[in-house]
């Protein structure tokens, strides 16, 4: 059972990182609007158990992305410089919708695996009951 057991709180792990990231992922779409906002980003990070390896992932520390902010033309803006310019914010709504995307189809892959391996230990627990 262990091999089932260890399959389930991999795939586990990965629904819950790529949650996350789609949580992260609707913070910058929503904030994609708001002056001076920088893009929230999480790497992935494998999980260590004793300095070993256990398959299971996390995201690391939230990082703040560093590109430069756009520079948004509005003079009647209370935000504006002497020349009518303020920051916007470094939120790109196409690289956003693609890693949305991404996220949503790794957390179905692991959802499928998870469903997998529950069915199988499942029947295995079937077999051994005969």
């Amino acid at each position: 059972m262990g091999t089932f057991e260890n399959s389930l709180t991999v795939s586990a792990s990965g629904m819950e990182a790529q949650a996350m990231r789609l949580r992260y992922i609707s913070e910058n779409l929503a904030n994609a609007d708001t002056p001076g906002y920088r893009r929230k980003t999480a790497p992935f990070e494998t999980e260590l158990d004793g300095g070993r390896a256990t398959g299971r992932v996390e995201l690391g520390q939230v990082e703040l992305d560093r590109s430069d902010l756009t520079r948004v033309f509005d003079p009647g803006s209370p935000l504006a410089d002497q020349n009518g310019y303020y920051d916007g914010s470094n939120v790109d709504m196409v690289i956003e919708l693609a890693d949305a995307r991404e996220a949503q189809r790794s957390y179905e892959a692991n959802l499928k695996l998870f469903d997998q391996a529950r069915q199988m230990s499942q029947s295995l627990l079937e077999l051994l009951r005969r």
